[in-house]
């Protein structure tokens, strides 16, 4: 069979193609991007909990650059401050660390410290669409509602949100998909914009503290790498600022897409959208299969740190992998019906879309909070939600992440 991920067509609907791939070849070499692609729920599950075996540090998911081009990919990182491994694309124990430092802010106590914050973005948003219908879902709640929650818990101030979503943006830029190397060149110096902003932000921290995660950032101190070294040492600037860029794209982009899906979902199926207004209790089990359904990472990379075998497929040390989610989320072995939105599963939860093993998302109970804060508001005061005529249901370009662009509702206010 043949399998392209970067087909405009399959980027678009790749459920189709996953389905194939799991009955044929669940562990398949995709010319065009180089890598094994992984489709299968065991397979993958057994790909995340080994890190020994399949490394999450890498390069860009982009294909080597000609000498020219990466010159001056070089020369635009380089006003900026350095790229460095530490959440996503770290592995123990040099992972662990970084997670531990950060796990704080996303505790049990602290997302229901948040919950408040949420609900009151979540209705003001919702309240400023009564003077017009149709409304657009993702520009008017999904993007800001999570960023500007992200945004806040990095005291970000408003008249930086525009900024802020922008970086955001730009540091997804190659992503599971082929952009141009002048787009390559303009995200770069957009994440230098970020790095310079927050770096700024950090030194007026070490001068006036605050009750802030980029002052608990400058509190930490992390352990040395060297096992000999017996002192503990604070986080240098080049890694707080990937723990910030990291946590920028994990804490909005993902969220963003989730809520537009489930919101898409809730829109088409007015049965469905009547049971979770008179029936509150179901909500986080709306959330749940949306976070399955619309599997917003639909895959991350991996490297194979040495020989190995996969589903009976030999992978050579320094493979790239691409585990992919979206086709575990649909494997039919595993979810019943698994092209349909049935939030009564049995087994909500065996779903993937977090990840799982040492990278599973540290983020996953605040992007569960934001949804069911989201759609406990929506059904309060939302009578009805319905597509308008306008929509194309056109997704962005990327393999690696799927979202609406936008979604056009006619709404009726309770």
């Amino acid at each position: 069979m043949e399998y392209d991920p970067l087909d405009p067509a399959t980027m678009q609907c790749p459920f189709p193609g996953y389905a194939r791939l799991r009955a044929e070849a669940p562990v398949y070499f995709a010319e065009s991007v180089g890598a094994y692609i992984v489709t299968r729920h065991d397979l993958l599950s057994e790909v995340l909990r080994d890190p020994g075996t399949y490394s999450s540090r890498r390069g860009r998911s982009l294909q080597p650059l000609s000498g020219a081009d990466r010159e001056d990919l070089i020369a635009a990182q380089s006003e900026g401050y350095p790229r460095l491994a530490t959440l996503l694309t770290a592995d123990p124990p040099q992972h662990t660390r970084f997670r531990r430092l950060v796990s704080k802010a996303f505790s049990p106590p602290a997302i229901a410290a948040r919950e408040p914050l949420v609900r009151g973005i979540a209705t003001r948003l919702i309240d400023s669409w009564f003077e017009a219908s149709p409304i657009e879902f993702v520009e008017q709640f999904a993007v800001p509602l999570p960023l500007e929650v992200i945004a806040g818990a990095l005291n970000v101030p408003d008249d930086r949100l525009e900024d802020f979503k922008r970086w955001s943006d730009d540091t997804v830029v190659g992503f599971g998909n082929q952009p141009t190397m002048a787009q390559i060149l303009a995200a770069e110096r957009g994440v230098n914009d970020l790095q310079h902003y927050f770096a700024g932000e950090l030194a007026a921290r070490r001068v006036l503290p605050q009750d802030d995660l980029l002052t608990a950032l400058l509190d930490a101190r992390i352990d040395d790498d060297d096992p000999e070294i017996a002192d503990r040492r604070e986080l240098d600037v080049p890694e707080v600022l990937s723990i910030i860029q990291q946590l920028l794209v994990g804490g909005n982009e993902t969220t963003t897409k989730m809520l537009t899906e489930m919101v898409r979902r809730l829109a088409e199926d007015p049965d469905l959208w009547r049971r979770v207004k008179n029936d509150p209790s179901l909500i986080p089990s709306v959330v749940e299969e949306a976070i399955r359904f619309a599997s917003p990472v639909q895959a991350i990379w991996r490297v194979a740190a040495r020989d190995t075998d996969l589903g009976g497929v030999a992978i050579p040390k320094g493979s790239r992998l691409v585990v992919s989610f979206g086709s575990a989320n649909r494997d039919e072995v595993v979810f019943a019906d698994a092209d349909d939105f049935q939030p009564d599963r049995a087994n909500l939860h065996e779903h993937l879309g977090f990840g799982r093993g040492v990278h599973f998302c540290i983020g996953a109970s605040l992007a569960r909070m934001e949804g069911r804060v989201a759609l406990e508001e929506l059904t309060a005061r939302l009578a009805s939600l319905s597509p308008a005529d306008t929509n194309d249901f056109t997704y962005h370009d990327s393999f690696m992440l799927r979202g609406l662009l936008k979604l056009d509702l006619h709404i009726v206010p309770a």
